[in-house]
């Protein structure tokens, strides 16, 4: 079993090359818009929808991890000043690793003028019904740059698989065929 962990600010291409790693290899997606946009149509973005939110995702992590499929890939908006994010990883990677599986960092960055093009892409507001109000979407990723750090600094992701890639020039493609080159999955 192979538990990818995908992480970055917003728009910054985290489910993009999530779809490109499962067109090359038999990892399954799972995206972190899943369980947001299926909940949102009735909590917003409570408290209690994060609670669910979260008790659904590793509801499915412990179930998938059980299984005998490939692996599977997450993605996440890690905010490294958040302690409860912190644990939120420790707890997932710990679901898959009791488990036995390999687990893999991959930190993506880019700029911020060009993730506020990406979060424009149709593939984007196709896949994430709550990105669709593309000014509530922008101000939203704006001021996270205030309250949020949401890539590590050098030396403070300390895991053994860690992958970081500034895909601000690159495309999904050919940073998912980085990611499986450089973990040979």
């Amino acid at each position: 079993m192979k538990f990818v962990l995908v992480f970055g600010p917003q728009a910054v291409g985290k489910m993009t090359v999530g779809q490109e790693l499962t067109r090359i290899t038999d990892l399954k997606l799972f995206h972190n818009h899943m369980t947001i946009d299926m909940l949102t149509p009735f909590f917003d973005f409570s408290s209690d929808m994060w609670r669910l939110s979260t008790l659904f995702r590793e509801e499915i992590f412990k179930q998938y991890a059980k299984s005998d499929k490939y692996g599977i890939i997450f993605t996440y908006v890690w905010a490294f000043n958040e302690k409860e994010d912190w644990e939120f990883v420790e707890n997932i990677c710990t679901i898959f690793s009791s488990q036995g599986a390999d687990i893999y960092f991959v930190e993506l960055e880019a700029n911020v003028e060009e993730r506020l093009k990406r979060n424009k892409t149709p593939n984007r507001l196709e896949q994430k019904p709550t990105k669709r109000n593309i000014k509530q979407s922008e101000e939203n990723l704006l001021s996270s740059l205030d309250i949020h750090r949401l890539n590590s600094e050098q030396g403070e992701i300390k895991h053994e698989n860690y992958l970081r890639i500034d895909n601000t020039n690159l495309n999904g493609d050919e940073v998912a065929r980085m990611i499986k080159e450089e973990f040979v999955l």
